[in-house]
């Protein structure tokens, strides 16, 4: 019987580990995403046209506001890595603004994944933005239901490195929680079977809120530096 009981707790312990580094996985991948989309390399709205028609453009990424219906946001990318962008604001067709019209037209017949972004940043809260609101259409299902099931588990379990409220404000306003929670709950993910480190003290609310603060800013500043560092050796 207890040969039974530890072959049970073993494929239980294995099968928690794939969901674990699955989770993971998907969370990283939207995130590399996210971060190469981040700072993209700044181009025109001729280019734009030009990438569009020669059929380079692969995904592309808007956002709109103004009573005219006018673009405040356009970004595409012509493969997975390689993303580029305008900065205007509102995006400009030569001296009047490039409106929702004339880019549907623009792109009418793309094999492109288009997707428009809703709202502003942050317009939910301090929920994070990027699991939901992904670049490419299609990861945002993948990778809202990831962090959405991490938070469950998170909140489910008895963390060992923080409180439910420390780990709260690290996978809302720390932006990447849930990815340092899935690498370091309930052990870290490179430590054997069995091992269990004992953490000095578990983080408090008010501890896990300053922590997220810097994480938060540490997340934007690697995304940054991750999108211009690929724009700068992928063109």
């Amino acid at each position: 019987m207890a040969a039974d009981l530890g072959e049970v707790k073993d494929g239980w312990r294995i099968a928690g580990l794939v969901v674990r580094i699955a989770l993971l996985l998907i969370l990283l991948s939207g995130a590399l995403v996210t971060a190469l989309s981040f700072a993209p390399s700044q181009r025109t709205l001729g280019e734009f046209r030009a990438a569009v028609a020669a059929g380079r453009v692969s995904a592309i990424t808007y956002r709109t506001g103004g009573e005219k219906r006018e673009l405040y946001e356009l970004r595409w990318s012509e493969g997975p890595l390689v993303w580029h962008g305008i900065g205007m604001v509102p995006v400009r067709d030569g001296p009047r603004s490039y409106t929702v019209a004339e880019f549907t037209r623009d792109i009418a017949g793309v094999s492109a994944d288009v997707t428009q972004l809703r709202g502003h940043s942050g317009d939910g809260g301090i929920i994070p933005d990027w699991p939901f609101q992904m670049p490419v259409r299609g990861w945002a299902v993948w990778t809202g239901v990831a962090w959405s099931v991490t938070s469950l588990i998170m909140l489910a379990s008895v963390p060992r490195l923080g409180n439910r409220w420390a780990w709260f404000w690290l996978f809302t306003v720390g932006q990447v929680g849930a990815i340092v929670f899935l690498l370091l709950e309930p052990r870290p993910l490179w430590s054997g079977a069995g091992e269990r480190p004992v953490p000095r003290g578990r983080l408090t609310g008010a501890q896990g809120c300053l922590v997220s603060i810097g994480l938060g800013l540490l997340a934007v500043a690697v995304a940054t530096g991750v999108g211009r560092l690929a724009g700068l050796v992928l063109g």
